[in-house]
């Protein structure tokens, strides 16, 4: 089964007269379950197709299916509802808010969703990404990897069916770095979570099941299976 579907996208930014084409008739069909990392230079168009995969951004031409849904049709408000259930995004930086605890941060998009009664729920969550000790913690109280981890728990929070991730490890330390890939392949092979993460490190890339580089704006599969799931 298809998880996601990326059908000849073009992205073109215009300013003033000037036209930059970031994505040209870019296509990829990711399957249930699967972990694809995405490479490419800096610059080359890679956050650009994590936006457009994430509904945060829409393509100037092209479609971009989930689970069946062609979210490039969508209103903003529909893609923002949809996004909430059906798709995780975790940034280079955590994008947490800083006023709020670790359970309060998981249980925002929980109680943004419409849900009630969900600060058990976020607290299995930071169980399951080995934080169990530290949902009482406001962001600033915890280390990079830590926030890393709340950070994924939050993208897990309504149990998506999509992981994306954009340079994630950029800011931490490698070995920081490897136990967040860990926490990451592990629910990828637990769960069939279907994760693509967005990276430069080929060390990370190197975890996926299929790697993809974006060059000239169209993506190109660089090697086949190395990771069974």
């Amino acid at each position: 089964m298809d998880t996601l579907q990326l059908q000849d996208l073009y992205k073109i930014y215009k300013e003033g007269d000037i036209e930059t084409v970031a994505l040209r008739g870019a296509s990829l069909t990711v399957q249930s379950g699967e972990f694809i990392a995405i490479t490419g230079r800096s610059g080359a168009g890679k956050s650009t197709l994590l936006n457009i995969m994430g509904g945060l951004s829409i393509p100037s031409a092209g479609r971009v299916l989930i689970s069946g849904s062609d979210i490039a049709k969508m209103s903003e408000s529909e893609r923002t509802v949809f996004r909430r259930r059906q798709i995780g995004v975790v940034f280079q930086t955590d994008n947490l808010v800083p006023f709020l605890t670790a359970q309060e941060n998981v249980m925002l998009p929980m109680q943004l969703a419409g849900r009630k009664n969900c600060s058990q729920e976020a607290r299995t969550l930071l169980f399951e990404v080995g934080l169990k000790n530290r949902a009482n913690h406001k962001p600033g109280m915890l280390s990079g990897g830590e926030r890393q981890r709340v950070a994924i728990a939050v993208a897990l929070a309504n149990r998506p069916n999509l992981l994306l991730a954009d340079e994630l490890t950029g800011e931490l330390d490698t070995a920081t770095a490897d136990q967040v890939m860990e926490l990451l392949t592990g629910l990828n092979s637990e769960h069939k979570l279907t994760l693509i993460v967005v990276t430069h490190n080929k060390t990370v890339a190197a975890r996926a099941n299929r790697q993809v580089h974006i060059i000239d704006g169209q993506l190109t599969e660089t090697t086949g299976t190395v990771r069974s799931i």
